[in-house]
C-alpha cells in the first residue's frame, strides 16, 4: 500500500514539474517579448543603437574581436533579470505576505533551526569566557 502511494507521490512531482516547464517555456516567450519590444527599444532611444555589437571591435590579425556582442548579452541577461524579479519575485512575495498575514504567521516567531540555535549558544558561551 505505501508503494503505490509513493508512485503517486512521485508521478504528482513529475507532472508539477512538466507543467512548471511548459508554463516555464511560455513565460519566456513574455518576458523576450517584453525584452524585446519594450524595454532594448528605450535603450535603443537613449543610446541610438538597438544593440551594442559594433561598440568596441579590435581587430587582430584578420580576426575581430567584437566586445560589444558580449555587452549585448549581458544587457540582455540584465534586462531578462530585471523583468523576471518585476513580474514574478515581487508580486509572489507580497502574496506571501499578504497570506501569513492571513494566517497570523509572524516570520520573527519562526522557529530557528537547531543548528544555528546551536552555533549561537557555542558563540555566546565562547564569548562569555573570554
Amino acid at each position: 500500500m505505501l508503494k503505490g502511494f509513493k508512485d503517486f507521490i512521485m508521478k504528482g512531482n513529475v507532472l508539477d514539474l512538466a507543467v512548471a516547464v511548459i508554463v516555464g517555456a511560455a513565460f519566456a516567450q513574455v518576458v523576450n517579448a517584453m525584452v524585446e519590444a519594450v524595454l532594448m527599444p528605450g535603450i535603443s532611444a537613449l543610446v541610438g543603437s538597438p544593440d551594442f555589437d559594433s561598440f568596441a571591435v579590435l581587430s587582430l590579425n584578420g580576426n575581430d574581436i567584437r566586445f560589444g556582442v558580449l555587452l549585448t548579452a549581458l544587457v540582455n541577461f540584465l534586462l531578462v533579470a530585471a523583468a523576471v524579479y518585476v513580474a514574478v519575485v515581487l508580486p509572489m512575495n507580497k502574496m506571501l505576505e499578504a497570506r501569513n498575514r492571513r494566517l497570523g504567521i509572524d516570520p520573527d516567531e519562526e522557529e530557528a533551526d537547531a543548528q544555528v540555535q546551536l552555533l549561537t549558544e557555542i558563540r555566546d558561551e565562547l564569548r562569555r569566557r573570554a
